[in-house]
């Protein structure tokens, strides 16, 4: 579903003009699409359906609990990496037993608490985490069910601070100690090797990466099938890629499958995938009003009421992000899109020909589902955006914006 688009000049998200809802919630304002996610898990779904994998949606893309919620009404488990994750997840209607909690530190109070609920399994990035796990199992009188990390040391063609299967990489294990860290795993009390998992990386846009990890892993994955009769689960994870720029084609979901579901047939494993990005990327915009457009001396500067405590992926990975306007103006011109932060950083678009815009006009930065209003702060003591859900031509707000009373909650001036 190509979930906004132009109706007489003007944006719509699905059936729901996008500067109606601006009015009605301000700006900035994140606004997703139902149907778009929908219709990227059924995609996913029905193209790997010869190996009925659990898909489990990456929570730390996206946390809203609207956002949880459609993919739990679908049947999607969770992928998470946090205690407060696994919350969200489990309150927003996934069934523990669908859901794997990963992350290379995990807490005892994050293991303690998923122990509690009965996870389907942990994704273990080390051995003193094996450990600690065993330990909590033990003193909980509980079954720990454990898949290793097996880095697969794959250069996955993406950025590097979204690459995780390269050997230099913090998470996982290398190949050749996985055996011995499976072997520990089967003598510490209260541990249940279920299977193995691997993850190489974010924004990926090609097959290649997964096809050569999988490849790298067969061997280890067959002995250990051999060893351990409860071994039974391969976790591909995540990282399919999205287009954020016209000309970028997306990693096709029906493409992959013919590439890696002959593999994982003849593997004859559970499986379990771990999208996050490719389910929600696209199903997103930032909707921000521009405040004033400044001529520089040497460039034109279109100044905009959200900043990069909003959305900081262009200067955090210096990604690209569509601007467009929400009405349909004539004419362009070259400029920088910039935030109201007081950094330099603070940027949503760089030297970019844009529409002929002036103040208090609407722009929309797209694809920003995945990876945007998760990693949003507070910074410069700015509140949060409002969050919006539209499902054909009916609205829901899905998150109220933050007040200057919420920016101080929990404070407290000392007695001292």
């Amino acid at each position: 579903m190509d979930a906004f688009k132009y109706k007489d000049g003007w944006l719509y998200a699905e059936g729901v003009c996008v500067e109606e809802l601006a009015l009605k919630h301000g700006t900035p304002l994140y606004i997703y699409s139902r149907g778009h996610l929908q219709d990227q898990h059924r995609a996913l779904a029905s193209a790997m359906r010869a190996v009925k994998p659990l898909i489990c949606f990456s929570v730390k893309t996206n946390t809203n609990a609207a956002v949880i919620n459609t993919f739990a009404k679908l049947g999607a488990g969770a992928d998470v990496v946090s205690g407060g994750e696994l919350y969200r997840a489990i309150r927003a209607g996934i069934p523990a037993s669908k859901i794997v909690f990963a992350g290379v530190g995990k807490t005892v109070a994050d293991i303690e608490y998923a122990l509690k609920q009965d996870i389907r399994f942990f994704t273990v990035e080390s051995e003193p985490e094996l450990e600690r796990i065993s330990k909590c199992a033990r003193r909980l009188r509980r079954k720990a069910r454990i898949a290793l990390r097996v880095n697969p040391d794959v250069d996955p063609q993406t950025h590097k601070y979204i690459s995780t299967g390269k050997k230099e990489n913090k998470f996982g294990l290398d190949l050749g100690r996985a055996m011995k860290a499976y072997e520990l795993a089967a003598r510490l009390p209260n541990l249940e090797i279920v299977g193995l998992h691997m993850h190489i990386g974010s924004q990926i846009l090609s097959s290649a990466p997964y096809t050569h990890a999988l490849h790298k892993v067969e061997k280890l994955c067959r002995q250990l099938k051999a060893k351990y009769p409860t071994f039974r689960v391969l976790d591909m994870g995540g990282g399919l890629g999205i287009s954020y720029k016209p000309s970028q084609d997306p990693l096709d979901a029906k493409h992959f499958a013919d590439i890696v579901v002959p593999f994982l047939k003849r593997l004859e494993m559970d499986v379990v995938m771990e999208p996050g990005r490719f389910l929600v990327g696209n199903a997103g915009i930032l909707v921000t009003r521009i405040q004033y457009v400044k001529n520089g001396p040497s460039k034109k500067f279109v100044i905009v009421d959200a900043g990069m405590n909003d959305l900081i992926r262009p200067p955090l990975y210096q990604a690209h992000h569509e601007v467009i306007p929400v009405a349909k103006t004539r004419g362009t011109f070259m400029a920088d899109v910039v935030g109201p932060i007081c950094e330099s950083g603070d940027f949503f678009a760089l030297d970019r020909h844009l529409p002929k815009v002036k103040a208090d006009d609407l722009l929309a930065i797209l694809s920003a589902g995945a990876y945007s209003f998760s990693m949003a702060s507070n910074y410069n003591s700015r509140g949060r955006a409002a969050e919006v859900m539209v499902s054909g031509r009916k609205a829901a707000l899905i998150r109220t914006r933050e007040t200057w009373a919420d920016l101080a909650r929990g404070e407290k001036l000392p007695r001292l």
